[in-house]
């Protein structure tokens, strides 16, 4: 879950005004009522005290946390009276490749006057590899500063011009440059690419043919604090099963924090202010930062299933157009190595979203009439690791994706009680938002667009990897104007959790928590899907977003 640390401004696009609160109430029928109601806010607080209890240790794929987890699915699953969404299984197989540095490995830096500088795992930095093997090392690797790692011919920027990084390990920027010049003519922006995205560095680093890739960790621009890194990038990484063990990657990839990277630049001659200014401009050249690195790192590989758990209620009219809702069941689980509580139970992230889940499908099942097109509740795996149970699913989809409508995505639900306003992560993207602000003005709401474009939220949830191959995806979030306490008081609620809970064993159910806010939300999810369920409508993405051709090709098709 990523959206949910946003602290939102109180801006919409091109307005310097509070959204306004709709006066004109749209009464919802009764037969659409009787679904609504079913989702309370006992039932809700019960699913997620399960999900996120010690007994299931934090969800992690492949442990006895996932077997608990799909179980209870299925079972909830059948008593709402969903059928089996993969033939005659609740489940679909995602083969994911285990791979745990268990060596704590240090990063040595070496420079001509012979001092060496070891870095220290997880304190100065964390590395790793994706490479499917025992162990890799890089020995006296030169390090080059790449400055955002970025090569966009459409944008006239290559980080890599000019410079042979074969076998060598570069270092860079987190985000990209639009967001570090506010510039609107560079980039997108403010609103960060998927080139800021660190999973776009690393394999744009491998392609270049370099042996290491490490990025330099800031806190803003990267939208979490180094304590995340430390969390989310120690432990067995998860990643697919790839036939060349990963061989095209870069043998290691990694973080360090941004006070080690001031000591690099240091003993390299180079100051950092300067080269971050500098890496900011078109044209920037790679710089030789006359250092190298070594590193080793010994492995712990294993190959297992992890499951994408799928019901569903059969259309009654459409029944070969899908609607789907979904949402990643796993966290990641315990850490073994920490001292005291070490188990990261995900109660908002995601158990929320895994029991509203369980909520919809109960609200669709309890409607006196069968929706008329066919409706698909998902819960993924392996979001924490790289979105890999949404990528394995829409690289093979269960269901068609030209004749999957759309979809909603819900990661992380709103636990500080009700809003007048509900988030929209990608606001703009699609004909969607039309289809949400129609049903938000049933609860006298308003929609909001995500304040920090510049984090990529849209990019960094499950909802992306079904956008990636054309299909209309819907990202909301909780809303940040609580009814009675005020835009500030939801300020401080997000800022809190992620500086205290995100990524963190901290993030336990507490009976303080008001889930009223989340239940309206769930509501206002359940009439959105209805009303296009029940439709014939297609919703589209709209011009100029990346999505658009790859769909109406597919339509097409």
């Amino acid at each position: 879950m990523k959206s949910l640390i946003c602290v939102l401004s109180i801006f919409l696009f091109g307005c310097s005004q509070e959204p306004q609160t709709q006066e004109t109430t749209i009464t919802v029928n009764n037969t659409v009522q009787v679904g609504a109601n079913a989702m309370t806010v006992e039932s809700l607080t019960n699913h997620i005290k399960i999900l996120a209890s010690d007994e299931f240790g934090g969800r992690g794929p492949g442990t006895e946390g996932e077997v608990l987890t799909v179980d209870y699915l299925i079972k909830e699953f059948k008593a709402a009276g969903l059928k089996p969404g993969n033939g005659d299984s609740y489940t679909q197989a995602v083969p994911l490749t285990s791979v745990e540095a268990i060596n704590k490995p240090s990063l040595t830096i070496h420079d001509d006057s012979g001092q060496d500088l070891t870095l220290h795992y997880t304190k100065e930095q964390v590395i790793w590899t994706r490479q499917q093997t025992e162990s890799v090392a890089i020995d006296d690797s030169e390090l080059v500063f790449v400055g955002y790692g970025i090569n966009a011919p459409e944008q006239n920027w290559n980080d890599y011009a000019d410079m042979d990084v074969s076998g060598k390990t570069v270092v860079m920027l987190v985000n990209d440059p639009g967001y570090a010049t506010q510039d609107d003519n560079l980039f997108n922006g403010n609103s960060m690419t998927y080139y800021g995205r660190w999973d776009y560095k690393y394999d744009e680093a491998a392609r270049q043919g370099a042996a290491a890739a490490i990025i330099i960790h800031d806190t803003k621009p990267a939208a979490y604090p180094w304590s995340t890194v430390a969390s989310s990038w120690t432990g067995p990484q998860f990643d697919m099963v790839r036939q060349d063990k990963g061989e095209q990657l870069s043998l290691i990839e990694g973080w360090v924090t941004k006070d080690t990277a001031r000591d690099l630049f240091n003993r390299s001659g180079l100051d950092f202010k300067d080269m971050y200014t500098a890496a900011q401009t078109r044209g920037f050249k790679a710089i030789d930062m006359n250092l190298t690195a070594s590193a080793s790192i010994q492995n712990n590989v294993e190959q297992l299933d992890s499951q994408n758990v799928v019901a569903m209620i059969e259309g009654s009219e459409s029944p070969d157009e899908v609607f789907i809702y979904m949402a990643h069941w796993d966290h990641l689980g315990i850490d073994p190595t920490m001292e005291g509580d070490n188990i990261f139970n995900g109660a908002l992230d995601n158990a929320t979203g895994t029991g509203g889940l369980i909520e919809l499908a109960k609200a669709f099942a309890s409607l006196p009439e069968k929706p008329k097109r066919t409706v698909v509740f998902m819960a993924v795996t392996a979001e924490e690791q790289g979105l890999l149970g949404s990528a394995y699913y829409a690289a093979h989809p269960i269901f068609p994706l030209e004749k999957t409508v759309p979809g909603l995505n819900m990661d992380g639900l709103n636990n500080f009680g009700p809003t007048h306003d509900v988030t929209v992560v990608g606001y703009g993207m699609s004909q969607l938002d039309d289809y949400l602000a129609k049903q938000a003005k049933t609860q006298n709401r308003v929609l909001r667009p995500d304040s920090m474009p510049e984090n990529g939220y849209y990019y960094r949830s499950d909802h992306f990897e079904l956008a990636k191959y054309g299909v209309p995806m819907l990202y909301p979030n909780n809303g940040i104007d609580h009814k009675l306490k005020g835009i500030e008081y939801g300020k401080q609620k997000e800022a809190e959790y992620t500086a205290e809970h995100y990524h963190a064993p901290s993030d336990e159910y507490h009976e303080s928590w008001d889930l009223n806010g989340a239940v309206e939300d769930l509501k206002l999810y359940f009439l959105t899907g209805l009303d296009i369920i029940n439709s014939n409508d297609w919703p589209k993405w709209n011009e100029g977003t990346e999505f658009k051709e790859i769909r109406d090709k597919q339509r097409q098709d």
